[in-house]
């Protein structure tokens, strides 16, 4: 190699302040002023003292670090580079600045945030981010456990089942879309169900307020089977699909079921199948006394032979059946078929936990206070839902993850031009993606501004 030809004749300096580091932040920072977003923080977020000035510039500062890849505060530092604020509509605080405004966060003030991302997926739906959802809307609910490290975090001392410490959040993901309609942080050692019926109760008044006039259905897996979930659902006129637990008289009743009863399921393995029954279930409360309201549901159980078993008797056929068995109850109408394999696709909420925890910042928790935790994890929802909404709107494509979108859209470095009265931000000559940007910029500037 010609010493003209290596590295080390690259000349280095940071003098320049037009440049921008991601300039497509502008994309989904135009969401978020058509949505009223910088207004909604404004009026709704109101932390006591000094620290809780200027609380929307502290808010979307997170938020658009967040989109930019950050995954702690010290990386909000990043948006202060060159001119990149005057591609997000808002002064720039400092780490410092924002780590002691979470700090100073109660849980109070993370139902304040609360408020703002339930009006914000109210005014998506208007925007046209929600089509089909004043017909039918299903919410998968699931939690999941995110691991700390120390004993200096309110509410994660305490060992989880894991043997590690950490918070405990649960999630509402709208299904088909990734959205989080709600979230709600709770202490490591919660079980999967622990405030699960309110936080139910608020997630349907979340989707009803948004414009979900017709049917909702809620999904949930084995963690969530208790009497409560199911009381809460039918109280807000909820259809439910619930993985049932094999408990009590439960197995004996599956294994019960006459051969002719199976339906088999042709893609699956040999002496796969599907078949309903009556169960009630939840027939006694925790006291051990029978309760008065039990109701008879739709029991779908799904079995298939477990694939070891067959490794082990290749070549002959296995004395006894073996099969895994896979209960849901439902009191949804529709055949038996469709409905357990709808049911299966509550699995796609694995999805968007994946997106906050590795595409977001959700795997990291960055302050002692449970409140300013709890609001980290709504700013990281809220976040997570513009990247979506941004998607749709403007960009015109299917669910596609963060990661993507960040290297395509939100990355890509620029540099403003002033001339005259006009502000030109000029990015990269044949970046691929640039018409995208360009043109998703023009959709969501025609989307009418969300009033108060």
């Amino acid at each position: 190699m010609s010493k003209s030809c290596t590295l080390d004749r690259v000349d280095v300096r940071a003098d320049d302040e037009n440049g921008v580091s991601d300039a497509g932040l502008l994309v989904a920072a135009t969401l978020g002023q058509r949505l009223g977003l910088p207004e909604l923080l404004r009026e709704r977020v109101t932390v006591p003292g000094s620290v809780g000035a200027n609380a929307d510039e502290k808010c979307l500062t997170v938020i658009h670090s967040l989109l930019a890849g950050a995954d702690c505060i010290d990386d909000l530092d990043a948006l202060r580079a060159g001119s990149t604020g005057a591609v997000l509509g808002h002064r720039v605080a400092a780490p410092s600045t924002v780590g002691s405004f979470l700090r100073a966060f109660g849980f109070n003030h993370a139902r304040q945030l609360d408020a703002v991302s339930r009006e914000l997926l109210a005014r998506s739906v208007t925007a046209g981010a929600h089509r089909g959802i004043a017909e039918s809307v299903t919410v998968d609910i699931d939690s999941t456990l995110c691991e700390t490290y120390g004993l200096g975090k309110d509410g994660a001392r305490e060992v989880m089942r894991t043997g590690r410490r950490g918070y405990h959040p649960l999630l509402a993901v709208i299904a088909g879309t990734g959205d989080v309609a709600h979230a709600r942080l709770r202490r490591g050692r919660s079980n999967d169900a622990t405030a699960a019926p309110v936080f139910i109760k608020e997630t349907i008044s979340r989707l009803r307020g948004a414009g979900a006039a017709g049917e909702v259905v809620l999904r949930a897996d084995s963690g969530f089977y208790m009497h409560g979930v199911v009381a809460a659902c039918r109280a807000a006129d909820v259809r439910f699909s619930v993985t049932a637990r094999m408990i009590g008289r439960l197995r004996g009743a599956i294994e019960a079921i006459p051969e002719q009863a199976w339906t088999p399921i042709d893609y699956f393995l040999p002496g796969a199948g599907v078949a309903e029954i009556s169960w009630t279930p939840f027939t006694q409360d925790g006291r051990g006394h029978d309760r008065t309201d039990a109701v008879p549901v739709r029991l779908i159980v799904r079995r298939t032979p477990p694939t070891d078993a067959l490794a082990r008797n290749r070549g002959q056929d296995p004395l006894f059946p073996i099969f895994d068995y896979h209960p849901i109850i439902t009191d949804r109408p529709g055949q038996m078929l469709e409905l357990e394999a709808d049911h299966r696709r509550h699995a796609e909420v694995e999805l968007t936990i994946r997106d906050l925890k590795y595409d977001m910042g959700m795997s990291h928790f960055p302050t002692k206070s449970f409140g300013g935790n709890a609001a980290w994890l709504i700013l990281n929802t809220i976040a997570h839902n513009l990247t979506r909404w941004t998607t749709r709107l403007g960009l015109e494509l299917g669910h596609v993850m963060t990661k993507k979108i960040r290297r395509r859209i939100y990355n890509v470095t620029g540099r403003l031009v002033r001339t005259g009265r006009r502000v030109i931000l000029r990015l990269p000559r044949r970046w691929p993606w640039a018409r995208q940007i360009t043109a998703a910029l023009e959709r969501l500037r025609a989307i009418p501004a969300a009033s108060g």
